[in-house]
């Protein structure tokens, strides 16, 4: 006969009588929310409220809220972060962190101050082909030093994907995007290179943009190319609403090897010496760390600390780069960071 106390204590009833996550929904006009939500409804041990807006903080106290996963325009996230910071209350919003330094350095600052967990959502981040890069990088050090990366994101563009009206309003919006294809898809890019770069701040960031579709995007680039620049190494990001079809590639050259990440599930990689490439399927991700929902409810109860390419360590750099970039495009110079 098992003992009650073993009864009491096994997985499957410690499971069962978790409290639900209670996840606030704060805005619906970025077009993810729809997947976000899509994925919630598929979990019993996740609760959504809402959506709900920036005046609703009274019902986001009475329905004991656990956490925020913001869908607002890029702009908003500095209010996003005084709500969360206000209530006390762990933060997630959508890629990428800000529009501006300065509103980067406010949201760490609030973060710090309230003594509450920010991340930051990118697709990109539960993919199991860039873990395997990170394996193959730094924990196996199978390549040496990294020396380029070259980043490839985008989509044929919003209207010819046809992305919501509030999502295209704002997304082809200068100031409440900070740019069009340069900062929605190079902002993907600037996060993977500084998560495999450790943080490092780049050197000097060069940038050039173009408006080959003038017709539909008027008031912002759909097509930027950046060059990020280390003391040794160099990064090259391509972000684009003209490519044929979607895609999220990225490639790292190491001294010894390299290994390209082809979307989610597919890594092919080779060794100096080797004559073929080597093309395999990635092992999963931690439990935790497999998708947004798990991980922002293991970093709302405890289980995990933010870091690597959901941290704001990561992500105000990110943001730098980003906003280098956009001067760059915009004067025809180079611009340090440091």
């Amino acid at each position: 006969m098992i003992p009650r106390r073993a009864i009491l204590t096994t997985p499957l009833l410690l499971a069962a009588q978790e409290a639900k996550f209670r996840i606030a929904v704060l805005g619906t006009e970025h077009g993810h929310v729809r997947g976000f939500l899509n994925a919630a409804k598929l979990r019993q041990d996740v609760e959504i409220i809402g959506p709900v807006s920036f005046e609703d903080r009274n019902k986001l106290r009475t329905e004991k809220a656990e956490a925020i996963a913001s869908f607002t325009s890029t702009d908003r996230h500095l209010e996003c972060a005084r709500l969360a910071a206000d209530l006390k209350l762990p933060l997630m919003m959508e890629k990428p962190l800000a529009t501006t330094n300065e509103d980067a350095r406010q949201i760490a600052k609030l973060s710090a101050a309230a003594g509450i967990p920010i991340i930051v959502n990118f697709e990109t981040t539960w993919y199991k082909s860039h873990g395997e890069l990170w394996r193959f990088f730094k924990e196996q050090n199978a390549a040496g030093k990294i020396r380029k990366m070259l980043a490839m994101d985008g989509h044929q563009g919003p209207r010819e994907i046809g992305v919501g009206n509030d999502f295209f309003e704002w997304l082809t919006d200068p100031v409440r995007n900070g740019a069009g294809a340069l900062f929605d898809f190079g902002c993907y890019g600037a996060n993977l290179m500084t998560w495999m770069m450790d943080n490092q701040r780049p050197l000097r960031v060069m940038a050039s943009t173009k408006q080959n579709k003038p017709q539909i995007y008027a008031k912002v680039d759909d097509e930027a190319t950046i060059v990020v620049e280390y003391e040794s190494a160099q990064g090259i990001i391509e972000g684009s609403w003209n490519w044929p079809f979607s895609r999220k590639d990225f490639e790292v050259y190491g001294e010894k090897a390299y290994a390209h990440a082809y979307g989610g599930n597919s890594v092919r990689r080779r060794k100096a010496g080797e004559k073929t490439e080597e093309t395999f399927a990635p092992v999963d991700l931690k439990a935790d760390e497999a998708d947004s929902i798990s991980y922002l409810k293991a970093i709302a109860r405890g289980k995990l600390k933010p870091g690597g390419l959901s941290s704001l360590e990561n992500n105000v750099i990110a943001t730098e780069i980003l906003v280098a970039a956009r001067q760059s495009a915009k004067t025809g110079k180079q611009v340090k960071l440091r």
